[in-house]
């Protein structure tokens, strides 16, 4: 069994230090069993950063907020969630299920804050407030993002046991990303305006599974993230139980860039 304290000693093993910003991905079944429960994980984390660092996770929302328009449902399905769904309140909604369990822990912990937007992320720490300063409505992913802000900060991802194709930071990379012919999603979601529930219409950057262009491979963010632990000699580490990696958000960002638009622009 592991502790909040062992897994803070991997992690500090592993690299990450007081006063970093991190984006964090995990598996808490690839971790194993800790004394304590889940909560100790991204305590453990935040015992190494410190006041002084950054805790960053993606929440998403709750299924169904943001699949009115998307194609992917019946048309009897649409007008039933149309009918029903309520408003999306970011302070209480659910984490969307698959983006692992930690990332709720985290968000109902004291002191989390989240952005008030559908593509919701949970941050704790020193530069939570800064990461949340705009939220664009359309583009979410994109310009004065959350994620930008991420990358002026210098920070960096780290990845608990967790699937390397899960890497949300790369749908910056999507929106910011000079290649043509991009996938854009159109769909709507219901938020209370002058008291009142209204479907309001949103755009970004196609982050589902058909992806941000036709020539993106299945798996194709794992392929992009294995990539750049083996151009930099990334060999990872153990925390708890997990294969782990650390890195710099820019640094896969650089990586990425010219990787997507060559595979963009290549003829099939």
């Amino acid at each position: 069994m592991h502790s909040r304290a062992s897994l803070a000693n991997d992690l500090r093993a592993l690299g990450l230090r007081a006063g970093d910003g991190v984006m964090v991905h995990s598996s808490l079944r690839a971790i194993g069993e800790v004394a304590g429960g889940p909560d100790e994980v991204h305590l453990a984390i935040k015992d190494v950063l410190t006041d002084e660092g950054t805790l960053v996770m993606y929440a998403s929302c709750p299924r169904y907020v943001d699949e009115v328009g998307r194609g992917n449902l019946t048309a009897e399905q649409e007008a039933e969630v149309l009918a029903t769904l309520p408003v999306f309140d970011a302070l209480t909604a659910r984490s969307a299920r698959d983006n692992g369990a930690l990332v709720e822990f985290l968000r109902t912990w004291p002191g989390s804050r989240v952005n008030n937007h559908p593509a919701r992320f949970v941050a704790w720490g020193r530069h939570a407030d800064h990461l949340f300063l705009t939220q664009p409505w359309n583009m979410a992913f994109g310009k004065d993002s959350a994620l930008e802000r991420f990358t002026q900060l210098d920070g960096r991802i780290l990845l608990l046991g967790s699937d390397h194709d899960a890497v949300t930071y790369l749908h910056y990379a999507e929106h910011i990303g000079d290649f043509p012919d991009k996938r854009i999603a159109r769909f709507k979601v219901p938020v209370q305006e002058n008291g009142k529930r209204t479907w309001r219409d949103m755009a970004e950057v196609d982050t589902s599974g058909d992806g941000a262009h036709e020539n993106w491979p299945d798996r194709f963010f794992a392929q992009i993230v294995d990539g750049y632990l083996t151009a930099t000699g990334n060999h990872g580490g153990q925390v708890g139980s997990a294969t782990c990696h650390l890195f710099a958000a820019r640094g896969l960002l650089e990586y990425a860039l010219p990787v997507m638009v060559s595979k963009a622009t290549d003829a099939r």
